[in-house]
């Protein structure tokens, strides 16, 4: 019987564990923002992290494109802060033009990071683009949502490092830092 109560002392335990682990909860939260833009393609409007108070935080950007842009590719690197950022999950590059002109051929991944901020953007139709690329108050609970209820990224500081190809011209780093 000693046996018995001690087998089931350890399921117990295992499945106490399995609970109190699906239990955690994770916050997103930015924590920089750096956009360079070449003076040639597009010039910097906005971009910026505010703060309202302590639940509502967004991100906006608004970049004037100087010319209108006909190709438009944009390179993603997911990075975690391991020692100094490493490569982490992704690494892609994406034609945005086609990917807005058929979402439902595209990667499934470069969709999913196309979600986190689409809409709150105007990138709402195919290329040719001109005027303004605008990004306007992405809340951090949108990106809460998607980064650790769709997507469950483990805790960690993590980057993402986009290069903005217009034109066949690197216009565009944008790099946004962020913590789980």
């Amino acid at each position: 019987m000693a046996n018995l109560n001690g087998a089931f002392g350890i399921v117990l335990n295992i499945i106490i564990i399995c609970y109190i682990s699906t239990q955690v909860n994770s916050v997103f939260e930015f924590t920089n923002i750096e956009c360079n833009v070449s003076d040639e393609f597009c010039k910097i409007e906005t971009c910026f992290l505010k703060s309202i108070n302590r639940t509502y935080k967004y991100a906006s950007l608004k970049i004037q494109l100087l010319k209108p842009i006909n190709k438009f590719w944009a390179h993603v690197t997911f990075m975690k802060r391991l020692s100094g950022y490493k490569p982490f999950l992704y690494n892609y590059s994406v034609d945005l033009c086609k990917l807005i002109r058929n979402p439902k051929s595209a990667n499934k991944v470069a969709l999913f990071f196309f979600s986190l901020f689409s809409s709150y953007s105007n990138l709402n139709h195919s290329c040719p683009y001109s005027g303004f690329f605008i990004v306007e108050k992405l809340p951090i609970s949108h990106l809460n949502h998607k980064l650790t209820k769709v997507l469950p990224i483990p805790s960690g500081d993590y980057k993402i490092v986009s290069h903005w190809i217009m034109d066949n011209f690197r216009a565009m780093d944008l790099n946004v830092y962020f913590r789980i």
